[in-house]
């Protein structure tokens, strides 16, 4: 038994310097990405300094101040050398550190991902277990169909009828959060609507997911077997089935909290938010390119952490995952 032991914590470290290495790698391909694709924006951040009708010697000096007119390896190296050290660069526009634009804008986006997260999770395992539970019937059916067409509907249409029905015909919320400014947690009503939106289409995608995974556990060889040994039906659902039934969605979870810590921008646009979507579409407006970069960094990190931590839930959750490995 404690061979086994060994064996299985040996195999486990090994994957989780696997997925390390793999997150480093993916990390410096983020890096390169970024850089490239924020060097192929259109327009210049010293053209759009410089004013409506720019001299181009004006121009000219801008770009020296800026290190701009440096080759784009030589600005790659320096960027990364920061980045190293934790520094994501200074704005263009304002020459405040772009760490600064961070702080400001992920307080409010952090809070709309927790209490999206918040919801997400018991509704959506909710409906899953109760779908699967009553797999062809009334329930099930409702729960499928209901799932199915609101996923079905943008994020941008479903705000715009809930702001139309609840804000402006009955009066019961506010339409946007301006006024509010970044301490939305003291206006609640303001994060109603926003909330809603967020959750509409993931909680579809996740209980969809449980459903499928529930019903595929249920009627697996080892849950059969559980039965015949007397075991209770809602101990075989939610000791043996229903953690086998979360290892997809714990995936599928870490890229909706990508999703949401990320800013949606559309979302943050539409109920004027200043999160991190309101912070980066602000920037590339203003062809503020550290910001742009910085922005995009973290939330490529972000991405890389986020599932690698669902990687380790859905192998914990999953014993053939760490036979297999």
């Amino acid at each position: 038994m404690s061979a086994t032991k060994e064996v299985r914590g040996t195999g486990l470290r090994a994957w989780v310097v696997r997925r390390l290495l793999l997150g480093a790698g993916q990390t410096v391909a983020v890096v390169l990405l970024v850089f490239a694709l924020t060097e192929a924006l259109p327009g210049d951040a010293a053209v759009a300094l410089a004013g409506d009708q720019p001299d181009p010697a004006r121009v000219a000096a801008i770009r020296e101040a800026l290190h701009l007119d440096r080759p784009a390896h030589e600005r790659l190296v320096a960027w990364a050398a920061g980045l190293l050290h934790g520094d994501l660069g200074t704005s263009l526009t304002s020459g405040r550190p772009v760490a600064t634009y961070l702080a400001n804008g992920f307080g409010p986006t952090v809070l709309l991902a927790a209490l999206t997260v918040a919801l997400l999770i018991p509704v959506s395992v909710g409906l899953g277990v109760l779908a699967a539970r009553h797999e062809g019937r009334l329930a099930d059916r409702l729960i499928s169909s209901a799932t199915l067409g609101v996923y079905a509907v943008p994020e941008f249409a479903l705000g715009v009828l809930l702001v139309t029905v609840f804000a402006l015909r009955l009066g019961w919320l506010p339409p946007t959060a301006v006024g509010y400014g970044t301490d939305l947690l003291a206006h609640p009503a303001a994060l109603v609507l926003p909330v809603l939106v967020l959750l509409a289409r993931p909680v579809c995608s996740l209980a969809r997911l449980v459903r499928a995974g529930m019903i595929d556990a249920l009627a697996s060889p080892y849950a059969a077997q559980a039965r015949r040994y007397g075991i209770a039906g809602a101990r075989v659902r939610y000791t043996h089935a229903l953690p086998n039934a979360l290892a997809p969605a714990a995936q599928q979870l870490a890229r909706t909290i990508d999703w949401l810590l990320c800013g949606v921008i559309v979302v943050e646009a539409l109920f004027v938010i200043p999160g991190l979507g309101t912070v980066l579409m602000n920037a590339v407006a203003e062809r503020d390119v550290p910001v742009i970069q910085g922005l995009a960094v973290v939330f490529g990190l972000t991405a890389v952490v986020l599932n690698l931590g669902a990687d380790l839930v859905a192998r914990r959750f999953t014993p053939r995952a760490a036979v297999a490995a």
